[in-house]
């Protein structure tokens, strides 16, 4: 692996397995071949999120025939909802910012040729401005220099916590340069002492932190920097989330022009170059003719044992050497029957104690970017981006253009303030963060802007997902190491081979997409190598690297 330069971009490279899946992708020789003989051979998807398509539009390349189930929606939580009536015009009710970082995501972004723009988050140019409410004080910014002393003084102190607790300079530059020697030091060494840590802990404990009052940590966890609050990670696993800053997820992120659910859409329905086996012009939707079968009911081993049996919500049952699971975890318990000899008593209690997150968002259109106006006694923008400790937590902004709607994330909640939305419909969600934000812009009516109806989500809601994503706990990173190790399946017994878990609930870095990419593309390596294919010799796929490289173990 070729290393880079200090000043090189920081990417989502490991840190606990740092395989380059960017350049993997890239490279001329392809991700792998398969022999004739397996060409054509079908192999079940069940999920057609980003990480089931992802793996779909590579294993057809591959020369083989993905077979998609999805019981909801196409698209998983890259879920892009029109307003009625609109083009381009869209709530973002998953996933909505992408950091630079996620080189393989991007590697999907820019194959389909989508455009995309910065995010407007807090204090960042995209912003334009940003206010902060917080104790019924407000202040006005364009960056953080404008904020008064008691902000700098927590972003100074997080900066110095993570210089002194994780070296951070240190470990970030080896990810930069891809030093894999220097950066897995670094890594491995933390992962027992921090293992039990959880992220309020570390702030609490840091000599930065134990130098300044509560009020300090307070206001960490309210506003925090880059893309928010942080309060409701407090809980997690300061791995989790030392991995965040590290590789850069939480800076520097982008929105997709017209919606992300272009990416998995574009790849459902694209047709690749370098086909193996099936003609030019080949593509997801045609091998499907136009659409995924319906969701899975039932997953087993089939009778001899050499297959997987798969059962549709319609009673139809398929037979495949290889099945991919993309669905959260739970899902494997509560909507699918998968018998439990298919996967070790280890691996059920990883998939069984994943922890979700709850999430909120709710979404009005409005006429115009109205926010721009500028107030006459002041000539401060008339509304920013705001993070508060109100209801609302976090309003984001969206521009489209002067003579275009705009669209208003009027809230943006996790955790306990998502759960104070979950009993009210889209019209008692909106009074109620409209009441929020005219404690902070009295002046300012919102609702004369609204045209056409909200668009609501609380995910822990949908039978599909029963969460937004996953937030490790202290202690889980042996559930994470069980779960994302499983497609190196050469020294499982053969009742457990043949079925593979790929989604960002599964990788290390949760909550993110590039999660979701890498983890689909360790199956894509895992099934290959199954059904007897084989990467080229300059092209080592993570399964050759992974006994190397890959995440230190914990003793049980």
């Amino acid at each position: 692996m070729p290393m880079r330069t200090p000043d090189a971009p920081v990417t989502v490279f490991g840190p606990d397995f740092p395989f380059a899946y960017d350049d993997w992708l890239q490279h001329p020789q392809g991700l792998g071949s398969l022999p004739a003989s397996a060409h054509g051979q079908e192999v079940a998807i069940v999920g057609a999120g980003m990480a089931g398509l992802v793996a779909a539009y590579e294993l057809m390349k591959l020369g083989l025939k993905p077979v998609v189930y999805e019981a909801s929606r196409m698209g998983g939580r890259l879920r892009s909802q029109a307003f009625a009536g609109t083009h381009g015009i869209v709530a973002e009710l998953g996933g909505m910012r992408f950091p630079a970082s996620s080189t393989a995501f991007f590697h999907y972004v820019n194959l389909l040729g989508l455009q995309h723009q910065a995010f407007p988050n807090p204090l960042t140019p995209a912003a334009g401005s940003t206010v902060i409410d917080i104790e019924g004080q407000t202040h006005y910014a364009r960056t953080l220099a404008d904020l008064p002393e008691l902000f700098h003084e927590v972003a100074n102190a997080w900066a110095q916590a993570l210089e002194a607790d994780a070296r951070f300079s240190d470990m970030q530059r080896a990810l930069r340069e891809r030093d894999v020697t220097r950066l897995k030091a670094f890594w491995d060494a933390l992962v027992p002492m921090w293992d039990d840590r959880t992220f309020y802990d570390f702030i609490a404990q840091s000599d930065a932190f134990a130098k300044l009052s509560f009020h300090h940590r307070e206001v960490f966890g309210q506003v925090g920097f880059g893309t928010g609050g942080w309060d409701s990670d407090f809980p997690n696993s300061m791995l989790e989330i030392l991995r965040v800053v590290l590789t850069g997820c939480d800076e520097n992120q982008h929105l997709i022009t017209g919606g992300v659910q272009q990416v998995p859409m574009g790849l459902w329905d694209h047709a690749p170059a370098g086909l193996a086996h099936w003609p030019t012009g080949t593509t997801l939707a045609s091998l499907h003719q136009g659409a995924p079968r319906p969701g899975v009911t039932a997953i087993a081993r089939s009778a001899g044992g050499q297959q997987l049996a798969v059962v549709d919500t319609w009673g139809t049952t398929r037979h495949y050497a290889a099945v991919l699971v993309t669905c959260q975890s739970w899902l494997l318990t509560t909507q699918i029957a998968v018998e439990e000899s298919l996967f070790s008593h280890k691996l059920w209690m990883a998939l069984d104690r994943t922890r979700y997150m709850q999430s909120s968002k709710t979404f009005v259109m409005v006429d115009r970017p109205f926010w721009k106006d500028k107030d006459p006694e002041t000539g401060r923008d008339v509304m920013s981006m705001t993070l508060t400790d109100r209801l609302t937590r976090g309003t984001y902004l969206f521009d489209h253009g002067p003579d275009r709607p705009g669209v208003i994330c009027l809230s943006y909640a996790w955790m306990g303030d998502a759960l104070k939305m979950l009993p009210h419909n889209s019209e008692k969600r909106v009074e109620l963060a409209l009441a929020a934000l005219k404690q902070i812009y009295p002046t300012v009516d919102i609702a004369t802007h609204i045209i056409g109806e909200p668009i609501t989500i609380s995910w822990e809601a949908d039978p599909y997902f029963l969460g937004a994503f996953k937030g490790a706990l202290p202690g889980h990173y042996r559930y994470n190491h069980r779960m994302y190790g499983h497609f190196m399946q050469d020294h499982l017994p053969a009742a457990e081979r043949g079925i593979f878990i790929a989604g960002d609930d599964v990788s290390f870095t949760p909550a993110w997409v590039e999660g979701a990419v890498q983890t689909s593309l360790n199956a894509v390596w895992g099934i290959l190598h199954q059904l007897g294919g084989h990467c080229a010799v300059d092209n080592p796929g993570p399964g050759e690297l992974f006994p190397s490289i890959g995440p230190v173990a914990l003793p049980d």
